[in-house]
């Protein structure tokens, strides 16, 4: 039971998850094109009321006019509609599920004794330090640094990057990618909790009490918001990595993740041109490149193979010897009565011949073509043994040899 509850915590918050950064991202995403898009306003009255730009547009059936004023409207609406909820949602239900896969479980998918030994409890500690000091190196760095925008974009690359390099030789690649991830979605909301809602209330609060407004809380939530609108792709791949183990499986995975996540700000960059309307494909271009570049560091190498006998198709394998490798590789968490795990993970058993015939296709994807199996190599599984059972699929996966 314990395992069943553990999945359907894992399924109801990663829906949860996904709901709220739709939310959150869409608002983000919408903003950044409105403020990009607005136009002079041509009518007086408009230009009185202190509008400084404008939109017309249509959806749904129904025409929109937003308006954008330069400092804000002479009167305050009473329902003033601020977003940040959006932002709290994503990143509770985010930290949630975290915990729920991760934390719960950091001995299979935080640890892997290849990249760094150490026990669950260093790893939960390392885990939740690598987010929280993320958030003040980045905080740091816009305190001491803010008034340089292009320094602070670096110094923040940089340290990105180096801490990118660093999860990778402590955690699991599948970790490291995730928990990356975390730790600048840990600063996209942070950003929004201490600097941006903070300011905007110290604003309206000053021009609810008729007091001039200070204009260092608008520099700093727009310094903040376009970090934070940089950060969006980056998160979104690290978020999604863990479907492709090939990204986080690669020898030199802290290179892959760099390069990945600096595509995503480059192709970032051309959109938020773009919706200026100034359009430089060297942008997009360079992020394809950079893509391009993983895609040949970590594409598959050709395994030699092995010797035929007048030109027989496959060399037979011993079936004994595949179900050998599965009892001491796989079955601790794909059984009846798993060691590693309350339940069979995924549901997948491995206990009997038949169980490893019908799941033939899946052993020859997850542990021999993408090496997401075992997760982290928690059972020290070797490159000679996954050959083993790749040489028996491609001979026809056959139980009675």
């Amino acid at each position: 039971m314990e395992g069943y509850i553990l999945d359907w915590a894992n399924m109801l918050l990663r829906w949860v998850h996904v709901i709220t950064a739709i939310a959150w991202i869409g608002s983000s995403f919408y903003f950044v094109w409105l403020d990009n898009s607005l136009t002079k306003p041509i009518a007086p009255d408009l230009k009185d009321k202190g509008v400084d730009g404008e939109l017309w547009a249509v959806h749904g059936g129904g025409f929109y006019n937003p308006q954008k004023y330069l400092t804000a409207p002479k009167s305050l609406p009473e329902n003033l509609h601020w977003f940040y909820w959006e932002s709290y949602s994503t990143w509770m239900s985010g930290f949630a599920l975290l915990v729920v896969l991760y934390l719960f479980n950091a001995s299979t998918f935080l640890i892997d004794k290849n990249v760094f030994d150490m026990s669950p409890g260093a790893a939960v500690g390392f885990a939740v330090s690598y987010l929280l000091i993320g958030w003040i190196v980045y905080d740091s760095i816009c305190r001491l640094f803010g008034k340089n925008d292009r320094l602070v974009g670096i110094l923040v690359a940089v340290y990105i990057m180096a801490a990118a390099f660093v999860a990778c030789h402590i955690f699991s690649g599948r970790a490291a990618f995730l928990l990356t991830g975390a730790m600048v979605a840990t600063i996209m909301s942070a950003n929004v909790l201490v600097w941006i809602i903070p300011g905007q209330r110290k604003v309206v609060a000053a021009l609810k009490a008729g007091q001039p407004v200070d204009p260092i809380h608008g520099k700093r939530g727009k310094q903040r918001s376009v970090h934070n609108t940089y950060f969006t792709l980056p998160v979104l791949f690290a978020m999604l990595s863990n479907h492709y183990s090939m990204t986080y499986a690669a020898k030199n995975n802290w290179l892959v993740l760099i390069l990945i996540m600096l595509a995503g700000v480059l192709i970032r960059q051309f959109f938020i041109l773009k919706h200026k309307g100034k359009i430089n494909v060297l942008w997009p271009a360079a992020g394809v490149t950079a893509l391009g570049v993983v895609a040949v560091l970590i594409a598959p190498q050709p395994r030699p193979t092995v010797a035929k006998a007048e030109g027989e198709a496959s060399a037979a394998v011993s079936f004994a010897k595949v179900q050998e490798v599965v009892n001491a590789r796989c079955v601790q968490c794909h059984a009846a009565q798993p060691k590693m795990m309350p339940t069979a993970a995924k549901g997948i058993k491995l206990d009997t011949a038949d169980d490893i015939k019908s799941h033939a296709q899946l052993i020859y994807q997850q542990a021999v073509q993408q090496k997401a199996m075992p997760l982290g190599n928690v059972t020290q599984i070797t490159d000679d043994e996954r050959a083993l059972l790749g040489q028996w699929f491609e001979g026809g996966a056959k139980t009675t040899n």
